[in-house]
């Protein structure tokens, strides 16, 4: 295959999927001037219909990803659990020096992504807390403002500053960190709050503030921060409990990712969450038996459904 010229200049980017993280990245690309495409497994164009943070309308054709050219840069915001075999499906249509921008939820090891990837090519990580909705395959709704954090998880080249400007469009307002770690684990603190506790009650994010909540969202929390903190990346209960209270006002009308992957008897991210955190504690003798439980508690609500 040989790169079309034409397409691949620095506006083109290719989209994994067609969640609502990635159609909200996708539609904002659009409305920037970019020209995304989608990498779908039975491609097709969409006709979609986006409602930006304004409640503005805007309708948008987003080609699917063609068969004959090497593909520049490349957003892959799916599920934890199909990060690799996204790129290992990705791998033979990438150029050579591709750049990679990988977005999801929880944590999962980055050096399998590193060593399996061209030597020229650039991965990204990409956390965000921007908030959208898909209320029909071919609609997504931007319903809560957020920040993106990226960092570069290889060496510098001259595709930074692009890949910096495109993201920015995509899912900004974003920081560049050089260690995307701490703000993982602290983004990990409300996913393990919120996502399952609200799959398990069926409920939106609102609901959570109930008094009800509040011992199983402290423990879930503090778990996090004695884990994280034995790892190198200090955090304080008291705040990330804060923080997880901030997010549920702030996200009060919505419904978690997970309680959606439950609703829809979609597998879940709760391997990458509460899973990683008992596999860290485990291997350094940490105790996170809330942890433990709301992991085992969603894995035999998912075989149940």
């Amino acid at each position: 295959m040989a790169s079309n010229p034409s397409t691949s200049s620095a506006l083109s980017w290719t989209i994994v999927g067609r969640g609502a993280i990635g159609l909200l990245a996708a539609a904002r690309l659009y409305h920037a001037g970019y020209s995304p495409r989608l990498w779908l497994k039975r491609p097709a164009p969409v006709e979609l219909t986006y409602t930006g943070i304004d409640h503005q309308q805007q309708q948008m054709r987003l080609p699917s990803e063609q068969a004959d050219r090497l593909i520049p840069r490349v957003l892959i915001p799916v599920k934890a659990y199909d990060v690799a075999n996204a790129i290992n499906q990705l791998a033979p249509a990438l150029r050579p020096d591709a750049q990679l921008v990988i977005s999801h939820n929880g944590i999962i090891p980055f050096k399998p992504l590193l060593e399996e990837r061209h030597p020229d090519q650039g991965l990204w990580f990409l956390s965000t807390s921007q908030a959208a909705y898909k209320p029909a395959a071919d609609q997504v709704i931007h319903t809560g403002l957020g920040q993106s954090y990226l960092a570069k998880l290889t060496a510098a080249s001259t595709e930074d500053d692009a890949i910096i400007t495109a993201m920015t469009a995509a899912l900004g307002p974003l920081t560049v960190v050089s260690d995307i770690q701490p703000l993982l684990w602290q983004k990990l603190a409300v996913n393990a709050a919120i996502n399952p506790l609200s799959a398990l009650e069926n409920c939106r994010n609102g609901q959570l503030a109930s008094p009800r909540y509040q011992q199983q969202i402290k423990a879930l929390v503090t778990e996090v921060c004695q884990v994280a903190t034995a790892l190198g990346y200090p955090m304080q209960p008291a705040q990330s409990v804060a923080e997880v209270y901030r997010v549920i006002a702030a996200t009060a009308n919505n419904f978690s990712s997970m309680q959606q992957d439950v609703a829809a008897k979609r597998p879940t991210e709760i391997h990458a969450i509460c899973g990683y955190v008992c596999q860290q504690a485990e291997q350094l003798g940490i105790a996170v038996p809330a942890n433990l439980q709301m992991l085992n508690r969603i894995v035999a609500l998912a075989t149940a459904n």
